[in-house]
């Protein structure tokens, strides 16, 4: 399996965990989105809470230049720990959610 393929296996495994939950004050529920072809992948949360309509994206990641971006996580799952159990090395993880000048004090990549 080319690299490519195996981020895009690690990112969905994670992805499509996240979107099984439900949640307690949500009428509606979280949505995978996967564009295979560009490389880009998210979980949608869409519904209602109460009178307020909730249309937000807890996770988003992006391969770029062969690496995974990591582009939100609002969520408390340690995304970067998950996918280097899943093989991925940290130099291949940017933290994209990040400003450049402090992505260097992360344990994973610049860019």
């Amino acid at each position: 399996m080319d690299t490519i393929k195996k981020y895009e296996v690690a990112i969905l495994s994670i992805l499509e965990e996240y979107a099984k939950l439900k949640y307690a004050n949500v009428v509606g529920g979280n949505y995978l989105i996967a564009d295979k072809e560009n490389h880009r992948y998210q979980v949608m949360t869409i519904g209602w809470d109460g009178d307020n309509y909730v249309h937000s994206s807890p996770m988003h990641f992006d391969i770029i230049d062969g690496k995974i971006w990591v582009q939100q996580n609002n969520t408390e799952w340690e995304v970067g720990e998950m996918l280097e159990e899943q093989g991925v090395p940290k130099s291949d993880i940017v933290a994209g959610f990040l400003p450049p000048d402090l992505r260097e004090y992360t344990k994973y990549a610049v860019a």
